[in-house]
């Protein structure tokens, strides 16, 4: 027999993202109309741990959905890889009548609620980063908020880098993953585009680019580079000192995290929230919300934790074709 539900928490975990806001809103209004207690647990595992907790109804989500950032606070917890800290996890929530839990994060946070499934409290994990480095989903809340702030921020970069006649980089955030730098390069129209999973450290071939280019008559070059391979400011010296063009770094840097969501992020994060709250009704632990092609679905969590993603290689292929004149 499924476990029948009383009292659902929720929290975020890891790095913000723009749309958790939407998610924990969905969370909560959802529980309640299915009869369902809603408790709030601040600033991740961590607050668990510190037993932050506040019981939360309908007016506690008023007006969030626009705003950027989390109202639970997020934190990171390197203690909760440890069994004793995850049963002391597991105790608190009892403590607290706290049944299931819906966990906003990325793979770090499912690890946890992983374990705390295993522990018997009923998890759900949905998908919240802004690096889309998730490997069994198609969205993850804050990408397309994300990307669209960088965008918004390189179209501006080029328009004086045209002015100046300049040579620009642009760094933009994805430790491992370079989703955010490929959608960036292809939508500003970028000369050059540097991803993590293929660069080659050729430096030379980027300097023999922009010469040829400037000889061609192209007054301006903008390179997107992403946060995994990073010295932007080293590189930018390098290249001025190689071609004798004025080259400037600008590192977008945690402004790719802020903002206020776009329709896109509000929406599937609301979504994503509403479904977690009436998996765990159902008496579901142990999954994962996912949006493959085109549909919201969930999946477990040790299936989803054992897939491995990479950037589309079509995708990849066609950025290079763009930029190869």
């Amino acid at each position: 027999m499924a476990k029948k539900i009383k009292t659902i928490g929720v929290l975020t975990s890891g790095g913000d993202a723009p749309g958790m806001n939407a998610a924990v809103r969905a969370v909560v209004r959802t529980s309640i109309t299915e009869g369902i207690r809603v408790k709030g647990i601040m600033r991740g595992f961590a607050g668990l741990l510190d037993e932050e907790i506040k019981e939360m109804d309908s007016f506690s989500v008023a007006d969030i959905i626009n705003r950027g950032g989390t109202i639970l606070y997020t934190a990171r917890c390197k203690a909760f890889m440890e069994e004793s800290v995850q049963r002391q996890a597991a105790e608190i929530c009892r403590k607290h009548e706290i049944d299931g839990l819906v966990v906003i994060g990325g793979d770090g946070s499912f690890r946890g609620a992983r374990s705390l499934a295993r522990l018997g409290i009923n998890t759900i994990g949905i998908p919240g980063t802004i690096d889309l480095d998730i490997a069994c989903t198609d969205y993850t809340i804050g990408f397309d908020t994300a990307i669209n702030t960088a965008i918004d921020a390189i179209d501006k970069i080029r328009d004086t880098s045209t002015s100046h006649e300049r040579v620009s980089i642009v760094e933009v955030m994805g430790r491992h993953a370079g989703y955010i730098a490929l959608w960036c390069g292809i939508a500003s129209g970028a000369e050059e585009i540097l991803l993590p999973e293929y660069y080659d450290h050729d430096e030379q071939r980027i300097i023999d680019k922009i010469i040829e280019h400037r000889k061609k008559g192209k007054r301006h070059h903008i390179i997107i580079n992403a946060e995994g391979i990073g010295h932007s400011v080293s590189m930018a010296a390098r290249i001025e000192a190689a071609t004798g063009i004025e080259t400037r770094a600008t590192i977008l840097g945690h402004m790719q995290r802020g903002g206020m969501p776009s329709c896109k992020d509000r929406v599937y994060a609301s979504i994503m929230g509403a479904k977690a709250a009436h998996l765990l009704k159902e008496g579901k632990s142990e999954r994962i919300i996912a949006y493959q092609h085109g549909e919201f679905i969930d999946y477990d969590i040790e299936d989803a934790l054992a897939m491995e993603k990479s950037l589309p290689e079509e995708y990849v292929a066609i950025s290079r074709g763009l930029i190869r004149f």
